[in-house]
């Protein structure tokens, strides 16, 4: 992995060394004696891979000084504004001097992404303990999303079941309201009916004297059963008690009861009175 950031770094500064000694030599050996060129060419060369040297050993001991990184830095751009001098000045292939005037520059950049990746380089167990934990979390997140997905269809399952549910209840509901309503209204009909009425107040029992009751819808509301031996042991009450009993339990609480509270309450108590008697007795009292 080290090689992927050193080679072309050492390349780099190879081709640009090389490079930056035959401008020197090609441009200075006009002027000057080619030894003074080369001199010139070899003292860049020289002071830029000194500097460089010098950085790399002070990256092996962890540390860092920033006037020899502005050295090396300087000896590099001095390098580049030797190529690109001598491209401004040369008679002919200014364009392809050009081109290749960054290569110093480059070289350093190489370099200081070397260091930056050293700097950052985890060992091969520290890389597999990473990938570990990495893979752990990505299946802990695998489970957490299968387990809301599981729940979120279990949950859609039962809320699917119970409104299917409630909807047969809500059905069954609704026909037996219609049924009771149905038999409500018959019966309705049959209390209101002149005929039907006097037929079947001829059959009901006197509670007073020359008084014949008006025969009443039944009242719907909880029933107790009560035993033969209970029934026979309990006497038939008098008008009087019965009336006592029902404006009794009428005041027992304020505001006043209904005739179905009372009659329940009545019926609880352990009393007993035809339906025909107590509603009477509610009337006189009420």
């Amino acid at each position: 992995m080290k090689a992927k950031t050193v080679l072309p770094a050492v390349a780099m500064t190879a081709v640009s060394m090389v490079l930056t000694l035959a401008v020197v030599m090609m441009w200075l050996g006009t002027a000057v004696p080619w030894p003074v060129a080369l001199v010139v060419g070899l003292g860049i060369d020289g002071g830029w891979l000194a500097t460089l040297a010098y950085e790399r050993r002070l990256a092996a001991q962890g540390d860092h000084n920033r006037i020899v990184t502005a050295v090396g830095w300087s000896f590099g751009l001095i390098a580049a504004g030797v190529l690109v001098a001598h491209a401004l000045t040369a008679e002919q292939g200014t364009g392809a001097w050009l081109a290749v005037a960054w290569l110093p520059v480059a070289a350093k950049a190489l370099w200081l992404v070397h260091g930056l990746w050293e700097r950052t380089a985890l060992t091969p167990s520290a890389l597999g303990a990473i990938r570990g934990i990495q893979q752990e979390a990505r299946d802990e997140a695998a489970v957490a999303r299968a387990r809301l997905r599981a729940e979120a269809a279990t949950e859609e399952t039962r809320l699917t079941a119970v409104t299917q549910a409630g909807a047969r209840v809500a059905r069954v509901q609704a026909k037996t309201a219609k049924s009771l309503a149905g038999a409500w209204s018959t019966l309705e009909a049959a209390r209101q009916g002149d005929d039907t009425g006097r037929a079947l107040t001829s059959v009901t029992s006197r509670v007073t004297p020359d008084v014949t009751p008006r025969w009443e819808l039944p009242v719907w509301g909880p029933t107790q059963p009560i035993g033969v031996r209970s029934l026979e042991a309990v006497s038939a009450l008098t008008d009087q008690e019965l009336d006592d009993l029902v404006d009794e339990i009428r005041h027992s609480e304020t505001p006043a009861l209904s005739y179905r509270e009372m009659a329940i309450r009545f019926r609880t108590a352990g009393h007993s009175a035809s339906e025909v008697r107590l509603r009477a007795a509610w009337k006189r009292v009420a």
